[in-house]
């Protein structure tokens, strides 16, 4: 599954113009993200198996966490369904030749080109939201499933159903009808639509309700263990930077994440929802 020419088209056209402008590689490091950066980090620290084991990094962007990972001695094998994030996947790879990703290859969730059983863990922290249909989502889940060993473990994300409401709200959005009427259709029934030109809106997407991410990893026969907000209220924060500069305030901060990070009540709140499901024989 290696030719471009042939798996272009794995996303909707909207969907690969927004992550062709290339601003995926940036993404974390911009507003607030840098504690989506850090919070997806120390839950991997947490929850993957110790390194040499094999990950299969699915819908792996440009690669910031499967170089990341690599560097922490794992075998990490990315697959992307865009082509640019492709070639900063590969960039990423080459900048450390000492810890290189072991392979990168346009690919989709739904149909990977594994063995049965031969990974100890698969990343979905993309696919499961560009997979506007509940049917995608469970077939890219069995296919994680599958590819897993007994035991494996799949980090699941999903984008929380009241995001666009938060943002709106903190970012001035709402003082447009357009996003008012995006936010309406979100709330109702997570399908997310950006009939504008503005990209800050995002793309095409499907935002889950914390219960449904748990309810489609169990339907594709993983045992959920855990659903993690990953910014927990750290989204809302306005003087950010100053947190995060300072060491002694960005440890405060992340310790008020972890502390709500598995409260039911406050789980939406997160812009991200992490599931861990479990391979279960």
């Amino acid at each position: 599954m290696s030719d471009l020419s042939q798996l272009q088209n794995l996303l909707p056209d909207e969907v690969l113009a927004h992550y062709e402008r290339g601003l995926e590689a940036e993404r974390l490091f911009k507003r607030t993200n840098p504690i989506e950066l850090a919070r997806t980090q120390e839950i991997f620290s947490r929850y993957l198996p110790p390194p040499p084991a094999v990950i299969f990094d699915v819908g792996g962007g440009s690669g910031i966490y499967a170089a990341w990972l690599a560097q922490q001695g794992y075998e990490v094998h990315l697959i992307d369904p865009v082509p640019l994030h492709i070639e900063q996947a590969q960039s990423a790879s080459q900048a450390q030749p000492a810890h290189p990703i072991a392979s990168i290859t346009i690919g989709d969730a739904r149909q990977l080109n594994r063995a049965d059983a031969s990974v100890d863990a698969v990343l979905l922290l993309g696919p499961l939201y560009h997979l506007i249909e509940r049917s995608d989502r469970l077939t890219a889940l069995r296919e994680a499933n599958r590819i897993l060993k007994s035991g494996g473990v799949v980090f699941a994300v999903a984008i929380s159903r009241f995001s666009s409401l938060i943002d709106g709200l903190f970012r001035g959005y709402l003082d447009d009808p357009e996003f008012v009427e995006i936010v309406k259709r979100d709330l109702a029934d997570g399908q997310h639509r950006n009939p504008t030109n503005n990209s800050a809106y995002f793309t095409t997407t499907f935002f889950h309700h914390p219960d449904e991410l748990k309810k489609e990893v169990e339907a594709a026969g993983l045992s959920c263990e855990h659903l993690l907000g990953i910014e927990g209220p750290g989204r809302l924060l306005q003087n950010f930077d100053e947190h995060w500069r300072e060491p002694n305030r960005r440890e405060i901060l992340l310790q008020a994440i972890r502390w709500l990070e598995t409260e039911p009540s406050t789980l939406g709140i997160s812009t991200h929802i992490l599931a861990i499901g479990r391979k279960v024989e």
